[in-house]
């Protein structure tokens, strides 16, 4: 299989990534918490990266290990959010909404706990018994994997 090829998959595996993400969430009515929503971002980048070479048909290795770096990021960030759910790590400030920390006030905290915020911690949707973050961790590093090999056979040609 061919460089172009794989690249094809890997965007059509990105989209079909988000499309996923946004049917659990508007459709199936789950809320993500915050980090879920960072972890849609390497698949947005990754679109755009595939889509521009694409465009300008001009595929060179810093296309692929860019990819690397953008799904080995992506693995990192949802294995935080893994490790959070199983209570290795502690919740930070990106599991918490801006409102959150800028709140102040008596009035803002109530409204704020009037809210349904989701936390990182809890699992809000599972597939085949995997939270979220467990398949985009695995997914994630698969990706980051393939483009890194990418990298190395183009370094080789």
């Amino acid at each position: 299989m061919n460089s172009k090829t794989t690249l094809k998959i890997i965007l059509f595996i990105s989209i079909l990534i988000l499309i996923s993400a946004y049917f659990i969430e508007y459709i199936l009515d789950y809320k993500p918490c915050n980090l879920c929503l960072y972890e849609r971002l390497p698949y947005f980048f990754s679109i755009t990266i595939i889509i521009l070479n694409f465009s300008i048909n001009k595929f060179n290795k810093s296309t692929y290990i860019l990819l690397s770096i953008i799904f080995a990021s992506g693995a990192i960030l949802s294995f935080y959010h893994f490790g959070i759910e199983q209570g290795f790590f502690q919740e930070s400030l990106a599991c918490i909404s801006n409102n959150d920390i800028n709140s102040l006030t008596k009035e803002d905290i109530m409204k704020e706990l009037q809210k349904n915020v989701v936390s990182c911690k809890d699992v809000q949707f599972t597939f085949l018994g995997f939270s979220l973050a467990t398949i985009n961790t695995i997914i994630s590093l698969i990706l980051s994997a393939i483009t890194l090999k990418l990298f190395i056979k183009y370094e080789k040609n």
